[in-house]
Order: C-alpha cells, then sequence, then structure tokens
C-alpha cells in the first residue's frame, strides 16, 4: 500500500464491525514485533520513545528526534503507523505536515500541557487547520481531564464529552480519553461521544472484548508494553548483580537468528 492507501485503511478501521486493537511500538524492533504478531496497524508511544532517548517524559523531547524515531518504525513495517506526538511541539500544524513527511498516517494530538487544558477555541482551531491541509493523517484528538484529574470531578464527564464532541465537529477522526478505566464510564462517553472513542489500556480497564461491547472503537496500550520492557530489565540486572545467574535473561528472549531475520529488509522507501 502507498500512503494514501495506508491512511484510508487505518481510517476505515476506525469503524468497525471490530475494535482496532493498537499496539504502541518506541522502535522498530518493536513495530516489527507487532507486526509480526499480526495487529492491522501500529502506534508509537512518545513516552517509550521519550524513556527510550534518556528523556523523561512530558513534551521533553524535540519533534525532530521523535519523529526520526517514528520515521525508523515506518520503514520497519508494511502496517499504517500513527504517531504520539504529544501536544504539537510548539507548532501541531507543522508537525501535522511532518508525521506526513515522514510517512505516517496518524497522530495523537493532546489537549493540555502538564495539569492545564489547552483553551478549547484554540484546540478547535488547530485541529481545523490540520485538517484543511489535507494531509493523510487520521486526527486522534486526546483530552487529559480524566488523566490528569483537572478540575472538579462532578464536572469531568460533562467537560470531556463537550471537548471530545468539539473536536470531532473540528474534523478529529476519532476522540481520545485516557483515564477513563471503569465500565459505566467509558459505555456513557461511547454513547455521548459523537465519533470512534479511543480508550487506553492500564490497571483496571474492563478487557478488549467488554470494551468492544460497551462501544469503544479503538484500544492502545500507550507506553505500558515500554514500561514492561523497562521492569523486564530491571529484574534482569537485580538477579544479575545479586545472583549472578541469568535465568530471567534467558526465559522468553528472541533467538539472535530470529530477531535478525525480522529486521532484515526493514529499511523501506516510504516514499510513494
Amino acid at each position: 500500500m502507498n500512503q494514501r492507501e495506508k491512511f484510508a485503511r487505518f481510517r476505515e478501521l476506525h469503524h468497525g464491525p471490530g475494535i482496532l486493537v493498537l499496539p504502541n511500538a518506541w522502535d522498530a524492533a518493536t513495530a516489527r514485533i507487532f507486526e509480526v504478531a499480526g495487529f492491522a496497524a501500529i502506534g508509537s508511544t512518545s513516552a517509550g520513545v521519550a524513556n527510550s532517548l534518556g528523556y523523561p517524559d512530558g513534551n521533553r523531547t524535540s519533534r525532530d528526534e521523535m519523529l526520526e524515531v517514528v520515521a525508523r518504525i515506518v520503514r520497519a513495517v508494511e502496517a499504517p503507523v500513527t504517531a504520539d506526538v504529544e501536544s504539537g511541539y510548539g507548532d501541531p500544524v507543522a508537525t501535522a505536515k511532518a508525521v506526513a513527511g515522514v510517512g505516517a498516517v496518524g497522530m495523537n494530538l493532546e489537549d493540555a500541557i502538564g495539569d492545564r487544558l489547552v483553551d478549547l477555541s484554540a484546540q478547535v482551531a488547530i485541529i481545523r487547520e490540520i485538517r484543511a491541509l489535507d494531509v493523510p493523517v487520521v486526527i486522534n484528538a486526546r483530552n487529559d481531564i480524566y488523566l490528569a484529574n483537572i478540575g472538579d470531578p462532578a464536572t469531568q464527564f460533562a467537560r470531556t464529552v463537550e471537548r471530545l464532541n468539539a473536536y470531532r465537529e473540528a474534523g478529529a477522526d476519532c476522540l481520545f480519553a485516557p483515564g477513563v478505566r471503569d465500565a459505566e464510564t467509558i459505555a456513557a462517553l461511547a454513547r455521548e461521544v459523537r465519533g470512534p472513542l479511543n480508550i487506553l489500556a492500564s490497571v483496571g480497564t474492563p478487557p478488549v472484548s467488554e470494551l468492544h461491547r460497551l462501544g469503544v472503537a479503538r484500544v492502545s496500550v500507550g507506553s505500558g508494553p515500554a514500561r514492561a520492557a523497562f521492569g523486564l530489565v530491571r529484574r534482569i540486572a537485580e538477579e544479575l548483580r545479586d545472583k549472578g545467574s541469568y535465568e530471567r535473561m534467558l526465559n522468553g528472549q528472541v533467538p539472535y537468528a530470529e530477531i535478525n531475520a525480522m529486521l532484515r529488509g526493514a529499511e523501506r522507501d516510504t516514499r510513494q
């Protein structure tokens, strides 16, 4: 598929009949592992990429650094790739152009910096401007009210719905509400949000089959796999330090020849 075909395919995946299960990679190797496992599309994780580059999460990585990793992921896989570009690195419209420029066909766009929400009208204007570019990028508009616990809990649901519906009207393809875990709230969001709903898998999140039943269109895993991998490395380090043994390192590792074969030819030319 060329880039326009991947864009169309990725957008189509948000409209069923099944739920889109989107794993999040932090480098070319993890993207290939997810693709070989059979996933139809791959996302990047800004936190996973930032951590792997030596930064904490939270807009500490530059746009160029983030998109260099996304470009490597795009070249490594045939599947459509969507990029987590945080709040757009100071210029979300330029970032959208850059996302398309490296061959990705989607972008997450956050509406908060830390615990401060971007003005709603300003965020709507940004989404409209990105949509007017006619670049092949599926916009996943993210609202962080629940994730960052912003404002009065009694009004969080209504404000989340208001923002996500405004983003949809402005041209967003998918609406992302990370931090929501309970089935009742997820079902209510799926009813009230006028577009495909993305939920982040975390502690307490219902399984994929239940999310599908509740009306969720897309579930992503964010930095979960990256943090799980970092946790494994920490356990390997502790065993090596304390016992001088290698069981955790050797148990379940991908064989040397297999990972090399998986990545052979991964530097594809995406200029189509």
